[in-house]
């Protein structure tokens, strides 16, 4: 019943946006931070969470399989990561406050909010989580208002891909 007030109803598409509206502009504006002042490092914090893994209650590291990632590929390739999070935390925002492929933009900043919460930095990441979930599950409706308007009905005739409608048409 939620899922399907948030799928299709033209009220829950003018929340949306604005909680879009209000997670696309601290996607941007961290990432615009970071492209803008031309030092981001992410070294140090790639190392204090290699230093400082996330434990539980009984001691023992809880996310081992990521602290490996981080220490065997990210470090090593740190000069990747200071180019892809700063202009991937940007492209989000961009993506999310034009309401232009909004689920693929809100699917990547959860992917970045996991990682930060793997890494053991809570922040602002467990309430970005909760409204980019909500965004997630609206689906179309997300960005209804926005660019995904005309880009999803564009890329669905290009690719090829059926509507609902049509489907039900032809079945």
């Amino acid at each position: 019943m939620v899922t399907n007030w948030l799928r299709q109803n033209k009220i829950a598409s003018g929340l949306l946006t604005v909680l879009r509206l209000y997670i696309g502009y601290a996607w941007l504006t961290a990432g615009w931070h970071k492209l803008s002042s031309g030092g981001f490092d992410a070294a140090g914090f790639l190392k204090g969470a290699i230093a400082n893994p996330v434990k539980g209650p009984d001691g023992a590291v809880q996310f081992g399989w990521y602290v490996d990632f981080l220490k065997h590929f990210a470090l090593p390739n740190v000069d990747i990561f200071n180019t892809i999070v700063p202009i991937g935390e940007f492209l989000v925002g961009l993506g999310l406050i034009l309401g232009c492929l909004t689920t693929a933009a809100m699917f990547f900043g959860l992917v970045m909010n996991f990682a930060y919460l793997f890494a053991g930095t809570i922040s602002s990441n467990p309430m970005d989580i909760l409204i980019g979930v909500i965004i997630l599950f609206a689906g179309f409706n997300a960005g209804r208002i926005g660019l995904d308007n005309w880009v999803i009905p564009f890329i669905r005739k290009t690719v090829g891909v059926k509507g609902k409608e049509t489907i039900k048409q032809s079945a």
